[in-house]
């Protein structure tokens, strides 16, 4: 089959966070399992050409935006296994940020250009694999004028829906469209991520679990009855990770290489994540990390409240991550609180994140909602054991452990309390006594299989699936 993902980041290319990460690999995974699969994203400023030269495919491609025309560039790069073609406009993807202040009119340019480009790629996909908001226009727009492809919407995170006004309706020359939805299903509210959810052929999100609990009213972020709607056609496939990117036997960001069956050189690891946030260094200390946007969704919340009475015991908390300014604030005041306990990076840096997954003992996940979550996949595989809530792709990923830690991956809590995380980090921490099952546990988790590979194969039974139904409405 031939497959065209798009979205708004790819790894390497242009990264923010997981969305990156998926594009960057899934694609690859499938090629590897000898379908034809290119991406399609924006040509944003920041894009390293030097290591990715760009072949223009066409200088200009007329897109009709509103009430005016506007033009847009086809570059194409070759990226691993795939190609990747880049949309290009200095107006709206000039700059070095890939999220912006405009971005309602920056994607929307994005998807009109996108729609005006695919019948002159040269390449006709069979699926085209749109994700996130960002590109939730395009099922709907393809749909209405029975182009002969299949679509396929996945929501990365139901949360970001690309919301806009009354206002923007009107000017950006969608106010039809909002008229015009599928018989019988509901009205659409005004966001940009509606459209994918009605019009695609296959809706998937990027796990079992969150599929089933972004049907009620508590997880469908006020979309839960468009959801119910298309239940038919919602379909939940855990993310992977890049066994190759995320390799302790390989990894040249983290001090020492190691394997499950090369534990012993993994306390280096540990010693120089101490060193590197000036806590004092000793291998017996249990440390605790995070690598995570600083956001309610993260559990932040709960966090701020429990670190007191994580840190009276003997352990120490590492966090990397940005976001809401209060928490930034909030953590900064509690990490000079607690200086020979508690390490904190406010930003994101490679390295640092690797360290830590390499370092640390226990991997925190507190998170009040987790469409999949990677943390906890790449935390496993460098050894980590995660402490994590009951909920979305961390049910289906982290298992809980049994008393004796011979079953399970992870200690598990289900209250959204900051008494119930400090019990699982108590639970945690007292199991870190027992050296020789903890050893064995981290062994373990290092060898469970979260590639790619087993989600590509269900993503390529999906697609046959739609391909074969709409081969047959076209011969109709």
């Amino acid at each position: 089959m031939r497959v065209l993902f798009i979205a708004a980041e790819a790894s390497p290319l242009a990264k923010v966070g997981g969305l990156a990460d998926v594009i960057g690999s899934l694609p690859n995974t499938l090629a590897g399992l000898g379908h034809e699969v290119r991406i399609m994203l924006p040509q944003y400023g920041s894009i390293n050409t030097n290591e990715f030269p760009l072949v223009t495919v066409r200088d200009r491609s007329d897109v009709v935006a509103g009430a005016k025309m506007e033009s847009a560039s086809l570059k194409i790069a070759s990226v691993k296994k795939v190609f990747a073609y880049l949309i290009g406009n200095d107006q709206y993807f000039g700059g070095n940020e890939i999220y912006g202040k405009d971005d309602l009119n920056r994607f929307l340019f994005f998807s009109r250009a996108v729609s005006a480009i695919l019948p002159h790629l040269g390449w006709k996909p069979d699926v085209i694999h749109c994700h996130d908001w960002h590109t939730a226009l395009l099922p709907m727009w393809l749909k209405k004028r029975c182009a002969p492809y299949a679509t396929v919407f996945t929501i990365h995170n139901l949360a970001y829906q690309g919301a806009f006004g009354e206002n923007f309706l009107e000017v950006s020359g969608l106010k039809e469209d909002w008229k015009d939805y599928p018989a019988g299903a509901p009205p659409p509210p005004d966001n940009f991520l509606c459209p994918g959810i009605l019009w695609a052929d296959l809706v998937t999100t990027v796990s079992e679990t969150y599929a089933r609990e972004i049907l009620t009213p508590e997880y469908g972020a006020g979309l839960d009855h468009l959801l119910r709607y298309r239940q038919n056609d919602l379909i939940g496939i855990v993310n992977g990770i890049d066994y190759e990117e995320y390799n302790p036997e390989k990894d040249p960001y983290i001090r020492a290489k190691f394997s499950s069956s090369n534990l012993a050189t993994r306390v280096t690891n540990k010693l120089a994540l101490q060193k590197q946030f000036n806590l004092p260094q000793d291998a017996e200390i249990p440390v605790i990390g995070m690598v995570q946007r600083l956001d309610e969704q993260k559990g932040f919340d709960i966090v701020g409240k429990a670190i007191d009475t994580i840190l009276q015991e003997k352990a120490q908390l590492v966090i990397v991550g940005r976001g809401r300014e209060h928490y930034e604030t909030e953590l900064t005041e509690m990490a000079t609180r607690y200086p020979q306990q508690m390490g904190l990076f406010i930003g994101f840096d490679e390295a640092i994140a690797r360290l830590v997954y390499a370092g640390c003992d226990m991997f925190l996940m507190p998170s009040l909602y987790e469409p999949c979550g990677l943390g906890q996949m790449i935390a496993m595989r460098y050894g980590a054991v995660p402490v994590v809530r009951h909920t979305g792709g961390l049910v289906d990923t982290v298992p809980e452990l049994s008393l004796d830690l011979s079953k399970g991956s992870g200690f598990v809590f289900k209250e959204y309390t900051p008494e119930a995380l400090i019990s699982a980090v108590a639970r945690s921490r007292e199991a870190y006594q027992n050296r020789k099952a903890w050893t064995q546990l981290m062994q373990r988790v290092m060898k469970l299989d979260f590639s790619w590979q087993n989600s590509a194969k269900k993503y390529e039974s999906a697609y046959r699936r739609i391909v074969g139904s709409v081969k047959q409405v076209t011969k109709q």
